[in-house]
Order: structure tokens, then sequence, then C-alpha cells
């Protein structure tokens, strides 16, 4: 198993767990920034990996709208990068992990997200270089779901914290909603729906019913033995840059196909491919403001982009950062 990341700390936690876990398994530790294309190149011939799980994102909300070009060069040219390693070095399977802040994006993870999609979609329909096989598909896939309770940045932990400092809880707005699953949920469905992948799917993960975070926060204070607002206060401090009340895992009219597993769907093959755009075009022309930093000009490239996204018009202030 080959671990790769930017963050030292990270593949070390993950290695060292992997190590007590499964201490029969080769474990083979890379740090590496996908934004080199030479060094993913050279990660993927020594290596050859049959199947590659391309998580790495940057996933903050707020921080991407005030780092736009962050959100670009790691999100977009990033999967690029690791999409055409993955193609020039005949990987056999590709499971892009997704999220449901990719439908209708509001922000600018949302959308750098939805233009990773599209790169993996894309790359279903295209052959290898160097040897590559003539199928008319490869099983390049793309996985969907909304927050993983207990992940990095989890708003779980945040609210632990909050509460052992005594309060207060802090959060956007009364009415926000949010999918949450656990990690163990999350991975088997992810590898549940990676087995039954032939190409260009757009799985979909059962996430039940949206959670209130205010109904979250309250029965946390509860199960500390303690009372909202007399024992813990619970303080509104408004919506963030780039953050919707509720999310939503597909869009409008879209048709969902079950597959042979109840808790995943697959997109119809149309919406799965929505984006009409020239994907090479659009991805040179993020590339271009990404070196000249220009904010605005991202936003408003990303919003004539992906349908129905609503960033640049959005009332933000990241656009002066």
């Amino acid at each position: 198993m080959i671990l790769l990341g930017h963050g030292e700390n990270s593949i070390f936690e993950i290695l060292l767990e992997l190590q007590n876990d499964y201490s029969a398994l080769k474990l083979i530790p890379i740090i590496a920034d996908i934004r080199n294309e030479q060094r993913l190149d050279s990660v993927f011939a020594q290596h050859h990996p049959q199947v590659v799980f391309h998580a790495a994102a940057h996933k903050h909300v707020p921080l991407m709208e005030a780092n736009p070009v962050e959100a670009i060069t790691n999100n977009v040219l990033g999967t690029r990068n690791v999409v055409q390693a993955a193609l020039d070095h005949n990987v056999e399977r590709f499971v892009l992990i997704s999220t449901d802040k990719a439908v209708h994006p509001s922000s600018i993870y949302g959308a750098t997200k939805r233009l990773a999609e599209a790169i993996v979609l894309d790359a279903a329909h295209k052959p290898a270089r160097a040897g590559g096989t003539k199928e008319n598909k490869r099983a390049f896939t793309v996985v969907r779901f909304g927050n993983v309770l207990g992940s990095r940045g989890s708003i779980i932990p945040i609210f632990k914290n909050q509460i052992a400092n005594g309060g207060p809880i802090t959060i956007t707005h009364p009415d926000m909603f949010r999918f949450f699953m656990t990690i163990p949920e999350a991975v088997y469905l992810v590898l549940q729906a990676s087995s039954m992948n032939n190409g260009g799917e757009v799985f979909v993960l059962n996430m039940g019913e949206p959670v209130r975070i205010l109904d979250l926060a309250e029965d946390l204070i509860k199960l500390s033995g303690l009372e909202p607002q007399k024992d813990i206060e619970i303080a509104f401090t408004g919506i963030r840059p780039g953050e919707k009340l509720t999310e939503e895992l597909w869009d409008e009219g879209t048709s969902l196909i079950q597959t042979s597993h109840p808790d995943i769907f697959r997109l119809d093959q149309d919406a799965a491919s929505s984006l009409n755009l020239d994907l090479t075009q659009a991805i040179e022309q993020l590339s271009t403001l990404s070196l000249s930093a220009d904010a605005q000009s991202i936003a408003k490239l990303l919003d004539q982009l992906i349908p129905g996204s609503t960033i640049f018009n959005a009332p933000h202030d990241y656009l002066e950062v």
C-alpha cells in the first residue's frame, strides 16, 4: 500500500496506525505534492499502482474563499496531474473522492471539486499513452458524499473542544443543515462503489436525512451532562463566505439508478457528463489566472464553467483578499 501525501505529519500518523493494525502489510510512505507533475510521474513509474484513491484536496470552504489560487492549483491542476499519471502508467482503477458541495457550488472549493469530477470522467474515455489498452472506457469513477464525522476538520471535535472550554458553541446559522456519515460507513461504501465501476460513473452514497447543526450541538451538550443555553451557550455567528444553508447530492431533475448495493446510487450518464465545456481550455485558463492571482476572474470563470454555480455574485469578501 502506497501512502502519498503532502503533509508529512499526516502520513506519519497513518503509517504508525497501519503498522500497528496490519503488521504484515508492506507500506510505502511517500511525501509528494500533487502539483508536481514530474514527481508524480516518477512515483507512478517506480511503484506502478493498480488502484488509486484520490482524496487530496484543500477542503475548508472559507479558507479557500480567501485563497482561491491554492484551491485551483491543488484541487483542479493537482487532480489533472494525478489523473494524467494514472493514464500514463496504466492504472487499472481510479476513484475520486468528491463532495456534495460540488452540486450548484456557491464556493470556490465546491466548484474546484466539480471540475475535478469532470477531469476524472473525461479520463475514463481516454486511452493510456505508453502501452495503453484499447478499451472503450477506463475504470475511472467519482464517489460523491457529504460530511464525515470525526474526519479532519469535522465539526464534532470542534464542538467537543468548545464544550470542554465552557462554551460557547459557535454555529453559523440556526437553520444550517448538513449530511453526515461516520468514517467506517464512508470507507466501506467507497470501497464497495470502487469495485462496481466500469468507467465514467458518478456514484452517490446514501447519506440519509440532513441533520440540523443546532440539533447536533444540543445533543452533544446533553451527552456531556450539561444543559444547552444554561451551562453551555450557543452563539450564532452568521453564514461564512461560500457556505449554503443546505447541500445537495445531485442536480435537480437528475435520475438516480439503484446499484447492487442498497446505499449506493449511480447518476444517469447524461448527468454524470453534465459539464458541457472544453476541459483542456478551461484548465489552461484557470492555470493562467492562478499565476496572476486574479481572484475575481477566477470566480467569474468558475461561474461560467459550472451550471448553477453562484460564486462571483455571492456576497463574499474573499475577492479583495
